[in-house]
């Protein structure tokens, strides 16, 4: 069955390299394309789509915005926000609007690939160079106690050894190889750890990582 991809960009050569990309892919179909933010938000209603690539800068709403209402209409919305390096204001607020990863612009076509199915399967991911920026915009703060979830205490020493992995950004194959275990057991971790934590993607158990002080910059 085939994913299917809503896009929002206001740069229509852009938004069209996107979607050749992605129509490339046999398991992939962009199914609509928006040029602002308030588009996105009605196409999303209307499209329901497995998934959506955001960009943060539109005219009439802008990304985050939009992010915002679909989130609020749609919880479990995949919504992937298309970044540039400059823009780390944005990506904590992104966070915040309920955005399920980033990838920058400049992504080669196999990861923007990569990155739609992983989203989709639920598998959220996130650019190396946001998950720095990200640790490092928390780890500037003083862990939150009051934020710690109930779950935390649950977790096994392997599960937590996975979360420290997870917080520095490294993919499910990644975190394979390093603790030498099987693909398949390293996502069964994360799967484990999302539902313990009750974290809604991948981005929130880098957040839970460092509000709670299992992962240190």
């Amino acid at each position: 069955m085939n994913q299917r991809v809503l896009l929002a960009d206001d740069q229509h050569l852009l938004r069209a390299g996107i979607s050749g990309i992605l129509d490339s892919a046999s398991d992939i179909q962009v199914v609509g394309e928006a040029d602002n933010g308030e588009q996105a938000v009605e196409l999303a209603r209307t499209l329901r789509p497995d998934a959506v690539l955001m960009d943060i800068r539109m005219p009439v709403l802008d990304g985050i915005e939009a992010t915002r209402h679909i989130i609020t209409a749609e919880p479990q919305a995949k919504i992937l926000i298309l970044t540039t390096f400059d823009l780390d204001e944005y990506v904590y607020e992104a966070l915040r609007a309920g955005a399920s990863g980033f990838l920058l612009k400049d992504t080669p076509p196999r990861r923007l690939i990569e990155a739609v199915r992983a989203v989709t399967a639920g598998d959220t991911l996130l650019a190396p160079t946001i998950t720095k920026r990200l640790i490092t915009r928390f780890t500037a703060r003083p862990p939150t106690p009051t934020s710690v979830p109930e779950g935390l205490a649950a977790l096994t020493d392997r599960e937590r050894e996975v979360l420290t992995l997870v917080a520095g950004g490294l993919t499910n194959d990644e975190v394979a190889r390093r603790l030498h275990i099987a693909p398949g057991t390293a996502k069964t971790h994360v799967r484990n750890l999302l539902t313990k934590l009750d974290a809604r993607d991948r981005v929130h158990l880098v957040i839970i990582a460092y509000r709670t002080g299992l992962a240190a910059g």
